[in-house]
């Protein structure tokens, strides 16, 4: 018997608060910044789950850069690209990301999201084959599922695996690697050099989504590329604006010019949906510009990311190894995340509790993500209050 979908939802919904997994939004009534106002909560809460790396979201020339592009283009395009949604500071914004991925050219879509789902079905189709990281983000994954390719997964950065697909796959028409730079609920690091060197050998080209990489790894905050020495050598970077560069939304595809020319024509996303704000694009350019004239903020990050690792560490927690902004606490299953996570709030430190089905079963987590900006008594604060709930708790003794 077909069931009224309202009364099905709610059930569902009912069956997830009583799991206790149902997720809870936070409202935020100030600018991202370290500290902010949250409307559940008197005061102000410290943020260690933003992806604001270098600090960004409100910085004063980053907000300037928004309001001037927004007063010079107005609120939107109205349109898509092709038909007359491109402005000018598109092609900027799009120039600068090119530069700073090393590539010939790039094209910027509304997020992340539909960069990636509009990237892999547009290049990969039938007689193509893609083969991807089996922890790579959600995105690339429904990427992957809307084309006609073959699909292939292999084992989270096992190189072993990754060959043996190669392999099996070898005579495909087109053939990729896809794979995360930083793996968002791990916080460790692609095997970029090794995946480059395997692509190669089997003629395959490599699709890196660097969005946790981008401001964060690297000398200058250029990507895990520039971490390893990598640069200009991978064929197909994606990434966003809206985690170190600026923190608002958006994303790109940066490569080859004929990859470019190549999704203007073909990205069902590129092709129907509206163009990137002005705004973003202008607060996004000022992000790039700060990033490329104060490295001392990928340092500092790099510096207080060691310092919080190594403090929770003295402290009894196991925070996952890594050399990302990412510091992942396992703490077991879902429900205790997110009761962590509350009693964390309550003393003024907001971090979120990841469960099924973003992890596995049984690896639910706590996700530390850094910012630049953050300061030495901030860090002490948080270190001291995921001591004194994690004794609590039982986390640690």
């Amino acid at each position: 018997m077909t069931m009224d979908l309202d009364a099905s939802l709610k059930e569902e919904l009912s069956a997830m608060e009583r799991a206790g997994t149902l997720k809870t939004f936070r409202h935020i009534a100030s600018r991202m910044a370290p500290e902010v106002a949250m409307e559940e909560r008197k005061g102000t809460v410290l943020v260690l789950s933003s992806n604001n790396y270098l600090g960004l979201a409100d910085h004063p020339e980053v907000i300037a850069a928004g309001i001037a592009a927004l007063k010079e283009y107005g609120a939107g395009t109205a349109s898509v690209r092709f038909i007359c949604g491109t402005f000018s500071i598109h092609e900027k914004i799009e120039q600068a990301l090119a530069k700073l991925h090393h590539t010939e050219a790039a094209l910027t879509y509304v997020a992340c999201w539909t960069a990636n789902t509009g990237l892999i079905p547009a290049v990969a189709g039938e007689g193509d084959a893609l083969i991807s990281d089996a922890f790579n983000h959600a995105s690339l994954i429904d990427g992957c599922r809307l084309s006609k390719a073959r699909r292939f997964v292999y084992k989270h950065s096992d190189m072993a695996d990754l060959e043996a697909k190669l392999q099996e796959a070898k005579n495909a028409r087109r053939l990729f690697v896809i794979t995360d730079g930083v793996f968002s609920m791990e916080g460790d690091i692609a095997k970029l050099p090794d995946i480059l060197a395997l692509a190669k050998t089997y003629n395959a080209s490599v699709i890196l989504d660097d969005s946790h990489g981008v401001g964060v790894m690297g000398l200058n905050g250029r990507g895990v590329p520039e971490h390893f020495g990598v640069e200009g050598k991978v064929d197909i970077i994606t990434g966003t604006l809206g985690k170190a560069l600026g923190g608002a939304a958006g994303g790109y595809v940066a490569g080859s010019q004929a990859l470019i020319d190549y999704l203007q024509q073909t990205s069902r996303p590129q092709l129907f949906s509206n163009a990137l704000p002005a705004t973003i694009a202008g607060s996004a350019m000022k992000a790039i510009e700060i990033l490329a004239h104060e490295p001392a903020r990928v340092a500092r990050l790099r510096d207080i990311t060691k310092v919080m690792r190594e403090g929770l560490k003295k402290r009894g927690f196991r925070p996952l190894d890594g050399a990302s902004a990412i510091i992942p606490i396992i703490v077991g299953d879902t429900v205790f995340a997110i009761r962590m996570s509350q009693a964390l709030l309550e003393e003024g430190v907001f971090i979120t509790g990841f469960g099924y089905p973003v992890v596995p079963e049984g690896v639910a987590r706590l996700r530390i993500q850094m910012c630049a900006s953050l300061t030495d008594a901030q860090i002490d604060f948080a270190l001291d209050t995921f001591e004194k709930v994690g004794k609590r708790l039982g986390v640690i003794v």
